[in-house]
């Protein structure tokens, strides 16, 4: 019994000395990637509909998501190694980052202007959740699965495509034959919203473009 005993702390301590030690900086990025996600889905009900709740969920999450990336950024400056290139996960994070920083000023502009949700406004939030989405799996998967990472760092940058059309579409109708100068102040209003969601949807794009680069240089 006793030499089955030793044999077994011999296999664990085997075990754990080859076992993969997960990479702390995805861990963070991971969290990071959550708190966007949530906050993209509280930016689509608000759209549907606006209240204090939802900006005030969305302002939240966009501070829990800075927090993680300070503590980030304070462990990369005091790793001397790290599995991936620091610079790499440096603007990676500033990627996630900058998708929920302008998820939070869409609202926080569309309150202090005060500018209702539209059909466009709707639709642009639902495409930046999605993307939100596709980047939370692709930090989910990175480590043991990359090329399933990868292909949803490309569905991210598929849905900024869309976004691009959408936009297009959007600032078309905004500019069709206004008749009033309140017209006009309205449309100056939409224009500053939408262009904070194309730059949203575009910090997806982004981040799946250093997941996919990731990906290509470490996996």
């Amino acid at each position: 019994m006793a030499t089955i005993s030793i044999l077994n702390r011999t296999s664990d301590r085997i075990k754990a000395l080859f076992s993969r030690r997960p990479n702390l900086f995805i861990t963070r990025l991971i969290e990071q990637s959550r708190l966007v996600e949530e906050g993209t889905e509280a930016l689509t009900s608000y759209m549907k509909k606006p209240n204090n709740k939802n900006v005030a969920l969305i302002r939240d999450y966009e501070k829990q998501a800075d927090e993680i990336r300070r503590i980030m950024i304070d462990e990369l400056n005091r790793t001397f190694v790290t599995p991936i290139d620091r610079e790499d996960l440096y603007s990676l994070s500033r990627a996630i980052d900058d998708i929920l920083d302008y998820a939070y000023s869409t609202v926080n502009e569309m309150e202090m202007l005060k500018v209702e949700p539209n059909q466009y406004l709707q639709e642009m939030a639902d495409m930046l959740k999605l993307g939100a989405e596709e980047i939370h799996l692709a930090m989910q998967r990175i480590e043991n699965h990359p090329s399933v990472a990868d292909s949803h760092a490309v569905r991210a940058k598929g849905i900024e495509n869309r976004m691009e059309e959408l936009y297009a579409i959007a600032i078309a109708d905004l500019f069709k034959n206004p008749e009033n100068l309140k017209d006009v102040v309205n449309m100056m209003k939409l224009r500053e919203i939408y262009n904070h969601m194309l730059f949203a949807v575009r910090s997806t794009e982004q981040a799946g473009n250093i997941i996919s680069d990731i990906v290509i240089k470490f996996y």
